[in-house]
């Protein structure tokens, strides 16, 4: 597998990636209120510990060219629709606080970059790190990092609020970059509306922690080829399309439970809004699939997307990696559910060639027995090849450079391995720091299988 070295990275074309973002990232016009909207995504930062208290600002500028921007010195968990602020072209202010102290970089940003209209400035903790020793997360790590932020530009230090920072961050939003770490600062992330600007921000948070959790293992990093990229990119394919017959009670109940999980996914930051595909069998030749299109944080039963030997559901598009899913379904009747993510833990081991041993505790191994890995081209094909080697015995799999694989016999089931092994990995990790992993011995294994797995 070819590495991406750092400097081939800075010979390669920075490329627009809005083509590839979820379309629901960017609707043609949102009806929400520029201040509700605001307050909304504020609000779900917070409750993801991705901003304090006083910390963080963000801002939407209108098609009227008023700016609207969340005060400053207001508790961001506590934040009202009648607490932001909004700045006409003129210089007006209204509102009944100041603007964030931020304002003058975020000015800066939309005069440098007219395609882009909401901005995201946040600490959260990983990007701290990342921005404190002088270096930007590598998107190259897994194929949606890439897709959904491009590469990250690096924004020498300047004092918060000054003319000198907000020169600093527009010049590298002016080279292209969509996100930008701001040196011993933060980052600030721009799209074209704010759903797109937060969606690359907590992309880019997810692959910096994904990083560090992968740098603790003490195994080099494998990041991705250009090529390997468009491959994940090519999967998605053309799929004929098909009017289903109205859903019948059982397709009713799985789409709710679906849903529930992939909510349920995202509230524990096991997946982000734009990544992690979900799927449940309806019949022998048909299962629900999460689409492309949608927020998972907000993902509901009309959104899910039927396949079956026809194709896919009339109107809608599902996820990239349908094909594998089908795959696996065909070759073995008796999964009902399957899951891929890219849970941090779990994918720091996917990103090296650190084996991720399950013999740890024994609910560990009764959940995910050995886990399996696969090569990165293995999963952007048809699939069969993993469908071959996996099954109800050999349950989880890692996918080079794109998460986790798992299979279950419910859609609880499923998403239960899915929690168990980033729970796994995340205990192997951490004991990386305290000593010498001792897993259980052979003997312990076939004492676990006689009593739970056969």
């Amino acid at each position: 597998m070819h590495v991406v070295t750092q400097p081939e990275l800075v010979g390669i074309k920075i490329k627009a990636v809005e083509k590839e973002m979820p379309h629901i990232l960017n609707p043609s016009r949102s009806l929400s209120h520029p201040a509700e909207e605001l307050v909304a995504m504020m609000k779900r930062i917070y409750r993801y510990r991705m901003t304090t208290t006083s910390g963080g600002n963000l801002s939407i500028l209108d098609d009227d060219e008023t700016l609207w921007i969340t005060p400053t010195q207001v508790d961001k968990g506590g934040l009202q629709r009648k607490d932001i602020i909004s700045i006409r072209r003129d210089g007006t202010v209204e509102g009944p606080h100041k603007p964030s102290s931020e304002y003058p970089f975020h000015k800066r940003i939309y005069a440098a970059r007219p395609d882009l209209r909401a901005i995201v400035h946040a600490h959260p903790v990983a990007l701290v790190a990342f921005s404190i020793c002088g270096g930007t997360p590598n998107t190259w790590a897994y194929n949606r990092a890439y897709a959904v932020c491009g590469e990250a530009g690096f924004a020498p230090y300047a004092l918060p609020g000054s003319a000198k920072l907000g020169e600093n961050i527009a010049a590298e939003f002016a080279k292209g970059f969509n996100c930008v770490v701001l040196e011993n600062h933060g980052v600030v992330v721009g799209g074209a509306t704010l759903s797109e600007a937060f969606a690359r921000f907590e992309t880019l948070e997810f692959t910096a922690r994904i990083l560090l959790k992968a740098k603790a293992l003490g195994s080099p990093i494998r990041y991705l080829s250009p090529v390997q990229i468009e491959l994940a990119e090519q999967q998605r394919g053309e799929w004929p399309e098909f009017s289903p017959a109205l859903a019948d009670a059982r397709e009713k109940t799985l789409r709710q439970e679906l849903c529930a999980f992939v909510r349920r996914g995202y509230e524990q930051r096991l997946l982000t809004s734009t990544q992690g595909s979900f799927s449940a069998r309806v019949s022998p030749e048909s299962f629900l699939i999460t689409p492309v299109d949608v927020d998972r944080a907000l993902v509901e039963p009309a959104d899910l997307v039927l396949m079956d030997a026809q194709g896919r559901e009339q109107g809608k598009v599902p996820s990239g990696a349908t094909r594998l899913h089908q795959a696996i379904y065909q070759r073995h009747p008796s999964v009902q559910a399957i899951v891929m993510a890219t849970p941090p833990n779990a994918t720091a081991f996917s990103i090296t060639s650190h084996a991720l041993n399950s013999r740890t505790i024994p609910e560990s191994y009764i959940f995910l027995r050995d886990v399996h890995r696969f090569l990165y081209d293995q999963a952007h094909g048809d699939g069969r090849q993993i469908a071959e080697a996996m099954s109800p015995e050999f349950p989880v799999a890692l996918i080079e450079n794109s998460g986790a694989l798992v299979l279950g016999k419910s859609i609880l089931d499923a998403f239960d391995r899915l929690e168990v092994l980033e729970s796994t990995s995340d205990a192997l990790i951490n004991a990386q720091s305290w000593g010498k992993v001792r897993p259980m011995s052979e003997g312990v294994i076939e004492e676990i299988i006689e009593a739970f797995l056969k």
